[in-house]
């Protein structure tokens, strides 16, 4: 952890949970089973946001700062679902000069959720990268990871959990069923490939004004349903009561991002979409 508060890895943990949807099945008296009514299709589309401080929440030793992050998100429940993620940040503090935090992700997840591959890449002020590189598959009894970066290893958890696109979906369809809750385990490969979260999703009412960033203004974002949602992430096994780091957004029936805001607990950042592109989808009966 550095001295500003930002480990790159909660840093680009966080974000890529942003871009493509995170989590799996709680464990726990407060769990509840991810409703299953409908079929969420997720939009194939290139975004980009323009980050800043949120000046609404106190930081601890960051001053200032900006960043963006750009992201293509591609394919369906067919064929799986492919991201190539990137978000560059610069921090400022009164103890030092700007420091660049630069994180991107590459990941492919199969469209029935089982298997999960995933390659991450982060730096600081031009130090050499750090990479952790691996794949995931479900079983039975849990799922098997196995690395290539930074080692080679294999490691197993008896418990379940979602990959990223099908928590999305399972938000989704929380929210749509009228659910203000969801708890949901989290394997997305960030941090070391190890760890795993447990996430508290609170979903708000459907949001009936028009969307405020120019890129959604479009009929068909004006008609489509969208909710206010904050997922707070818990690193299973630390015994902490506080999050890592809490993302919230609003969140399009589509799988489609808007408002953002990145909380990392010693500061936060805030997000506003920028450009967005439709990219072409294939018809997929799943």
């Amino acid at each position: 952890m550095s001295k500003d508060g930002l480990g790159l890895a909660g840093l680009l943990g966080a974000t890529v949970l942003l871009a493509a949807g995170t989590g799996a099945w709680a464990q726990g008296a407060a769990s509840q089973s991810a409703p299953t009514m409908g079929r969420v299709v997720l939009a194939p589309h290139r975004a980009v946001y323009d980050l800043v401080l949120d000046n609404g929440k106190p930081a601890k030793n960051v001053e200032a700062a900006r960043g963006r992050i750009a992201f293509d998100f591609t394919g369906d429940a067919c064929e799986g679902y492919a991201l190539s993620f990137r978000q560059v940040t610069q921090l400022s503090s009164g103890e030092g000069g700007p420091r660049t935090i630069d994180a991107r992700t590459t990941s492919f997840e199969a469209g029935d959720g089982a298997s999960y591959r995933f390659k991450t890449e982060s730096s600081a002020s031009g130090s050499p990268p750090e990479t952790v590189d691996g794949s995931a598959e479900k079983s039975t009894d849990g799922y098997e990871v196995k690395l290539r970066a930074p080692k080679a290893e294999t490691h197993r958890e008896a418990a379940d959990a979602l990959f990223p696109n099908a928590q999305m979906k399972a938000v989704i369809q929380a929210a749509r069923a009228g659910q203000t809750t969801l708890n949901v385990r989290l394997y997305d490969g960030a941090n070391s490939g190890k760890e795993v979260y447990d996430t508290l999703s609170v979903i708000g009412k459907r949001i009936e004004a028009k969307p405020s960033e120019e890129p959604l203004q479009k009929p068909e974002f004006e008609a489509m349903a969208r909710w206010p949602v904050t997922i707070s992430y818990f690193k299973v096994g630390s015994g902490e009561t506080t999050p890592a780091y809490t993302i919230a957004f609003e969140l399009y029936e589509n799988g489609i991002t808007g408002a953002i805001r990145l909380d990392y607990g010693s500061f936060a950042l805030r997000g506003t979409l920028t450009r967005l592109d439709l990219l072409p989808q294939q018809a997929c009966a799943k």
